[in-house]
């Protein structure tokens, strides 16, 4: 093992390929809650909620559907507020050995897992994607 430092790791934020920046970020904000940066442009920006950032590409960078974890501190009352606010959720919360965890989909078939820590003495429920 090596006597160098580690570099310390900042975060990970994904990109995203979307097919209308307007309507993505729209949806982003509106349904997800999501604030966009002041510098964004109609072919790239960056979406954030609290510690949680996500850029997306118009077009560019990456192919539809691809899925990203969200960390959240309460997957039960996050999926209560992004379903009245109208998001496309794939199933509702579902309690694994990793979280407590539910899917919503963006306008492109972008997947946000969003999940809590797992209820404990609730069983587990098979995995669906």
């Amino acid at each position: 093992m090596s006597d160098e430092p580690r570099t310390h790791f900042e975060g990970a934020n994904p990109i995203l390929c979307v097919e209308d920046m307007a309507a993505a970020v729209r949806y982003y904000e509106d349904v997800l809650g999501f604030q966009n940066a002041s510098w964004g442009s109609e072919y790239f920006t960056s979406l954030n909620r609290d510690k949680a950032g996500i850029y997306l590409a118009q077009r560019a960078q990456g192919h539809k559907g691809t899925w990203v974890w969200v960390g959240v501190s309460d997957a039960d009352a996050l999926y209560k507020e992004l379903k009245s606010k109208g998001a496309k959720v794939r199933h509702e919360p579902r309690n694994y050995p990793w979280a407590l965890e539910f899917h919503v989909e963006d306008l492109d078939g972008n997947v946000l897992r969003m999940g809590s820590d797992s209820i404990e003495g609730r069983p587990y429920d098979e995995f669906m994607d």
